[in-house]
């Protein structure tokens, strides 16, 4: 053999070792990257090769699945009253992914994951029978919320406090998952992204907003944590009007005649007493506010329930008037109505804060359970004296002060209203919030809630806590003690 062909077949027997090199490199390292490559076209063939597992709620499905005609996808998800339950379940669209519970637990619903294979199944790579997720979720509840938010653009969240159970979770306004499911879509799903009121954000998880005094909770809880004040009844150091520290601005009150100098905690949580909360923010010094608005689960990166959260945030870095407004939920505080919830889950649980979740099992097929979510697994935030000092002032709130259309006839109902500014100098519609809890002791049911009601086309004049929200978070409350 001459040199040249020695050569050459040197150089084709490499090109060949090269070539089985990569083949198994792919097929053994690079093999499920690939596999789990989302322009993978077999693995949407896959999961919508058979019906869909179900999401579940009190019992009953809110999806299903039907066939279609052409094409490689055999199937399609549908939805029983699609537009009550979007902030729940999500999309499942064959054309634009999955979101929420759909997203979150994809593989169970299509009937791919592992955990649902039989020995057979496994060794052929044969696809198992979907399971279902089971959800927390009230249907009471849910269409409460609903129907009270109507046409605002808003959110509302409602949690059991002993379980940490989300009753209810609504984001208005909302959409039919069922319109955007197919392949065929895409005007109903540009119309949805050209929305201005963003319909596919999940306001009540997603969007955190000033919280406005509703805010006043937490710092009245550092309060009396600290020691700043020994009790809800105890007056507090407060000129009214208030002066910012290091400034000439002067922060008023909303209520020019309430009686807000010097008020103590209880009387100024009913009245929503702007200067006694910042002057108390700033006496506390950011730490401490911060401190107790992070046992609260404020900053918290991976807040799951099981679909994440948006980080609610107290500032750092401030000055002692940046301080001072964030007493008052202003300057760089954000929270979610789920946030918002926790709060008031937390104070009326006695201080401890029960982890939110809203699936409480996921199942096979066959109704076996994958995974289960412990209710009750449970932080403390206060001390069970400050808790209870908390709900009484807020049920003061609600019987005499800025939160009367939260009233239960026969419940315990505490509450706290805010109004919180939005854009620069308040210059747009301002949001309406509304967080509370109510107990009716003798069935030994309750819950707690956060409504936030961004625009609800009222007039700046008639935008309230108590006005625009209070009555949205009564409907859902008493859906909860009825359930």
């Amino acid at each position: 053999m001459n040199k040249t062909i020695r050569r050459a077949s040197v150089f084709c027997l490499l090109m060949v070792l090269a070539l089985l090199v990569r083949a198994t490199w792919v097929q053994g390292y690079e093999a499920k990257a690939l596999a789990d490559d989302e322009h993978n076209r077999r693995n949407t063939i896959a999961q919508y090769a058979q019906p869909l597992g179900d999401i579940i709620v009190a019992g009953s499905p809110v999806t299903g699945s039907k066939g279609t005609s052409g094409g490689d996808l055999r199937y399609k998800r549908t939805y029983t009253q699609g537009e009550l339950y979007a902030a729940v379940t999500g999309y499942s669209s064959q054309a634009y992914g999955a979101t929420q519970l759909e997203g979150i637990h994809s593989d169970v619903l299509d009937g791919t994951d592992d955990r649902l294979k039989n020995p057979k199944d496994l060794i052929t790579g044969g696809q198992a029978k979907p399971g279902n997720v089971l959800t927390t979720i009230d249907p009471g509840v849910q269409k409460a919320a609903y129907e009270a938010l109507g046409d605002d653009k808003g959110a509302a969240v409602a949690i059991d406090p002993k379980t940490g159970r989300i009753l209810g979770m609504v984001s208005t306004p909302s959409y039919d998952p069922s319109k955007i499911s197919g392949t065929t879509d895409g005007d109903a799903w540009q119309k949805l992204l050209d929305d201005p009121d963003k319909p596919l954000v999940n306001r009540a998880l997603r969007q955190p907003l000033a919280p406005g005094s509703t805010f006043k909770l937490v710092v009245a809880a550092a309060a009396l944590e600290s020691g700043l004040y020994g009790s809800v009844d105890e007056r507090t150091d407060s000129p009214d009007p208030y002066t910012l520290p290091g400034t000439s601005t002067v922060l008023r009150n909303e209520n020019a005649s309430a009686p807000c100098e010097n008020a103590t905690l209880r009387t100024a949580l009913q009245y929503s007493c702007n200067n006694v909360f910042a002057k108390a923010a700033a006496d506390l010094g950011q730490d401490k506010v911060k401190e107790m608005a992070d046992a609260f689960d404020f900053d918290t990166e991976k807040l799951d329930v099981p679909v994440r959260a948006a980080k609610s945030v107290y500032p750092t870095d401030m000055d002692k008037a940046q301080t001072a407004l964030t007493g008052i939920g202003q300057f760089e505080v954000t929270a979610t109505p789920l946030q918002m919830a926790m709060v008031t889950s937390a104070l009326a649980n006695g201080g401890e804060l029960a982890a939110p979740h809203m699936v409480s099992s996921v199942t096979d097929g066959d109704g076996s359970v994958l995974e289960e979510t412990e209710d009750g697994d449970t932080q403390r935030v206060v001390e069970e004296k400050t808790a209870e000092q908390l709900r009484s002032a807020m049920v003061t709130v609600v019987e005499e002060g800025t939160g009367t259309n939260a009233k239960i006839a026969g419940a315990e109902v505490g509450g706290k209203t805010g109004t919180a500014q939005n854009g620069v100098d308040n210059s747009n519609t301002p949001y309406a919030w509304f967080t509370s809890y109510a107990k009716d002791d003798s069935s030994g049911k309750e819950v707690a809630v956060a409504v936030i009601v961004e625009d609800s086309g009222s007039a700046r004049s008639e935008v309230s806590g108590n006005g625009l929200a209070a009555p949205i978070a009564q409907k859902m409350m008493k859906a909860a003690l009825e359930r």
